[in-house]
């Protein structure tokens, strides 16, 4: 059974960082491109970054908005994604979710359609 397991939300100040982790189980990893989105209530879900698979040259990409504060990364021996949360502001707060992408080829996508699994998620607030 495949399985994404965020972590590492919580409520910070202006200004702090935080660090989310997404593990994933049940899937063959190294095939798998892995996606951050955000959702605020009333919003629609907001691609953040992504990362490519392990088969060819590791790339990553960010969304405008959080592109010089963010920083995605994975840790092919834990089968775990991170993304580095820096410079907080009270917008970037909503509801996180890790996503992986079964991919043939480089590179990683920002559409969410696009994604074959999501875990549940995980609370980020940042206060002013």
């Amino acid at each position: 059974q495949v399985q994404l397991v965020e972590s590492g939300g919580g409520l910070v100040q202006a200004g702090g960082s935080l660090r989310l982790a997404c593990t994933a189980s049940g899937l063959t990893y190294g095939a798998y491109a892995m996606g951050w989105f955000r959702q605020a209530p009333g919003k629609e879900r907001e691609w953040v970054s992504c990362i490519s698979t392990l088969v060819f040259g590791i790339t990553s990409y960010y969304g405008d908005s959080v592109r010089g504060r963010f920083t995605i990364s994975r840790d092919n021996s834990k089968y775990t994604v991170y993304l580095q949360l820096d410079s907080l502001k009270p917008e970037d707060t909503a509801m996180y979710y890790c996503a992986a992408e079964l991919r043939l080829s480089g590179g990683c996508s920002s559409g969410p359609n696009r994604y074959n699994y999501w875990g549940q998620g995980t609370q980020v607030t940042v206060s002013s």
